[in-house]
């Protein structure tokens, strides 16, 4: 099995577009939390999130391609072409090329477009749809137009697996390079999801925080006083590549993916297995394929959505795990939100840097620990150690629960 290297780093969410200016805003517990004025919200009981208010897709795309992808897509495209040049490659001219895929998930898709052309629907008749609906519209466009772009011509689809896809994408595109079914990839997860209809559906389901007087400090993972997650848009994009063409080209290689497990909990459509069982056999899988002993495992970006039930299920889950072994743990949740499809693979980029740098972001707002949650947790101030390896865990509605470990280049 061959080893995969990471290369490529490339993000658009609420703490920043671009991944230094993200990675600056994390170490540093900033919150991109706010309340929504991109429509009206005075009728919601959640009226805040992290929504990218200064992208500006025409600036990045040009008016026409911007025109014919969803907010979702577009965010795509960019943080790949971020990760693409990071990563220093031509995929065009590689010789490579058709071994080169584009694994990129979401898990609402372009709702936002849905929405809009149906309103189109009502005011002015079917005929005056967008032709370019569809397209902006199904999930795997995101993939399909990072493909075109790039040149991408090997292994190309869209997984989805509600809040645990951009993990599964990063996770699946791990496996083909190791398999050697392909050389390198763009692999990640996107959403844009903050829309009427979908913001109403949140909350009906009572999943979102309603701290709208603190939207900054309403994300409270392994708090007490947590009342459910901020809804957030975004993602990231990585290049992941087999590890001696990354070094036989002289590429910068963040981190070594290791290890990924998936399974599911077979349990319930929205809540968490109460034990923890599905996760806990996701993290065990990933550290038996990574071949480290869990002790080298030294921080978990964990999934961390400040929900009630999720955080004891998953904070049980890691200390029935690692046992007397339980590493730094932290939920940039607390910053970001929740990225739906897209968290996995922004906390990937996450595990990434903090190998790399041996800087902890923190948990901010965490003021009155839940004593329920018996893990050491890097609370409000990063954490400068230095690590081996570190976790990224991902659990979605449907019990889906995917588990990624990277390890330091240079070990």
């Amino acid at each position: 099995m061959r080893r995969v290297a990471i290369t490529g780093l490339g993000t658009i969410n609420p703490c920043g577009i671009g991944v230094q200016r993200t990675w600056d805003n994390l170490v540093a517990g900033h919150s991109g939390i706010a309340t929504f004025t991109h429509f009206d919200v005075s009728a919601y009981s959640t009226r805040f999130g992290g929504y990218v208010s200064d992208f500006d897709p025409k600036a990045h795309l040009g008016p026409k391609d911007a025109r014919r992808m969803s907010r979702f897509i577009q965010m795509a495209v960019v943080a790949a072409d971020e990760a693409v040049a990071d990563a220093g490659l031509d995929i065009v001219n590689d010789p490579d090329a058709e071994r080169i895929g584009v694994i990129v998930g979401s898990g609402v898709g372009g709702l936002e477009q849905m929405e809009i052309q149906y309103d189109i629907i009502r005011e002015k008749g079917p005929d005056r749809v967008s032709p370019f609906l569809v397209p902006m519209m199904i999930i795997d466009l995101a993939a399909g137009q990072i493909s075109i772009r790039h040149g991408a011509k090997g292994l190309n689809y869209a997984p989805v697996s509600a809040c645990a896809t951009g993990t599964h994408a990063i996770g699946e595109a791990f496996e083909a390079i190791r398999a050697g079914r392909i050389v390198a990839a763009i692999a990640g997860g996107f959403d844009s999801g903050i829309t009427s209809v979908a913001l109403a559906g949140f909350c009906a389901a009572r999943a979102l925080s309603t701290r709208n007087d603190d939207p900054v400090r309403a994300s409270r993972p392994f708090d007490a006083g947590r009342d459910g997650f901020a809804m957030s848009e975004g993602g990231a994009a990585v290049v992941v590549e087999e590890w001696e063409r990354a070094v036989q080209r002289g590429a910068h290689i963040y981190a070594e993916v290791v290890g990924y497990g998936a399974t599911a909990d077979a349990y319930h459509i929205t809540a968490p297995a109460p034990d923890g069982s599905g996760a806990r056999r996701a993290m065990e899988m990933a550290i038996a394929q990574s071949g480290l002993d869990r002790s080298q495992v030294g921080y978990v970006n964990a999934h961390g959505t400040s929900t009630p039930a999720g955080d004891v299920a998953e904070a049980g889950a890691i200390r029935s795990v690692f046992g007397d072994t339980v590493p730094w743990v932290s939920s940039t949740k607390s910053m970001t939100g929740h990225l739906l499809g897209g968290a996995g693979a922004l906390e990937s980029v996450v595990c990434a840097k903090a190998v790399e740098t041996g800087v902890l972001p923190p948990t901010i707002n965490l003021t009155d620990p839940d004593p329920a949650i018996d893990i050491p947790i890097v609370a409000n101030v990063a954490a400068s150690v230095p690590i081996e390896a570190a976790m990224n865990n991902s659990f979605g509605f449907g019990g889906h629960n995917a588990t990624l470990i990277f390890a330091r280049a240079d070990r």
